[in-house]
């Protein structure tokens, strides 16, 4: 038998722990994100705060991009604007309009539940993605951490014919990021993701303005609004974290691993999100929440871990 394989297996191990490293500092700035950007949306409108976002992080992807010699050239233009207008255009658009009018802890539920199964359902379709039995044992097992983690957040607030269509916006947004996320997979293989998020980031903002302007309608006092402090920190936090930091990290692990392991931060972030709030906003947690978090951050653990090969 040879001893080649051993060669390379502490190279192999030590990505895998920088992947994993990657992924948690990730998966705790988008989660950590969640509160910022609450405070800021009690100053500004959804779509309004969302365009600023990714307005300004277009351009410090811009001149991250700049800085570090990429040309903005891109291959497969239309697959970009399709990827661009789906993750931050189509997404954006209708997750924050169903969380207008759906409760927010069932709408939290109906996105970060669905993302995993629309990855490895797109990803499938797409030949990207098996549909494995651990895979399917992961979401089942995340589903429910989800629900007892968001179980006391459940109720109030809605109608109930416009808190379904809140939830089935909901839904379809979370439908195109999954989308977007799949298609993106080939892209970032060909070009550097900081240029990939520079256009994701910018032709995504270009869609949301009108969609902001018909929705939200125009009114000079958002722009007078952005000097508060809670909008100033959402958009530090969110851009200079959650943009210019973590997309890139999703693009690299997009490539590496693949949607539905990528997209397994569904699972962590809500979890970060939730201590953050104990912690900074005086939120409690009860016993349901805290089984809650341990089981999704199991289902993660189940997803992320590879199957044992036995020796021949």
């Amino acid at each position: 038998m040879s001893d080649a394989p051993l060669v390379d297996a502490a190279p192999r191990r030590e990505a895998g722990s920088s992947r994993i490293l990657a992924f948690t500092a990730m998966a705790f700035i988008w989660g950590a994100g969640w509160l910022p950007t609450k405070l800021a949306m009690e100053v500004l409108p959804p779509i309004f705060f969302a365009c600023l976002r990714f307005s300004f992080a277009a351009l410090g992807f811009l001149v991250m991009a700049r800085l570090r010699g990429f040309t903005l050239r891109v291959e497969r233009p239309g697959r970009v604007l399709a990827a661009s207008m789906l993750i931050t255009t189509a997404c954006y658009a209708l997750v924050f309009w169903g969380l207008a009018q759906a409760p927010s802890g069932l709408a939290a539920v109906v996105n970060l539940g669905l993302m995993p199964i629309f990855l490895i359902g797109i990803g499938a379709a797409y030949g990207q993605e098996p549909i494995t039995p651990r895979r399917i044992a992961a979401i089942v097992l995340g589903l429910a951490g989800l629900a007892l983690l968001f179980s006391g957040r459940l109720g109030g607030g809605g109608e109930g014919g416009q808190a379904a269509l809140g939830l089935g916006a909901v839904a379809l947004g979370t439908f195109a990021y999954a989308w977007g996320t799949v298609i993106s997979r080939p892209l970032v293989r060909v070009t550097p993701p900081v240029v990939l998020a520079f256009w994701q980031s910018g032709l995504g903002t270009l869609g949301l303005i009108p969609i902001c302007l018909a929705v939200e309608g125009w009114d000079p006092g958002h722009f007078a609004a952005i000097g508060d402090p809670r909008v100033l920190q959402g958009l530090a936090v969110m851009v200079g974290g959650g943009s210019l930091i973590a997309f890139p990290i999703f693009l690299m692990l997009l490539s590496d691993w693949g949607a539905f392991r990528a997209g397994l931060y569904a699972f962590v972030s809500p979890v970060i999100a939730v201590l953050v709030g104990y912690a900074f906003a005086g939120e409690r947690i009860d016993a349901a929440e805290a089984v809650g978090m341990t089981v999704t951050l199991a289902a993660t653990a189940l997803a992320l871990s590879r199957p044992r090969r036995t020796a021949t």
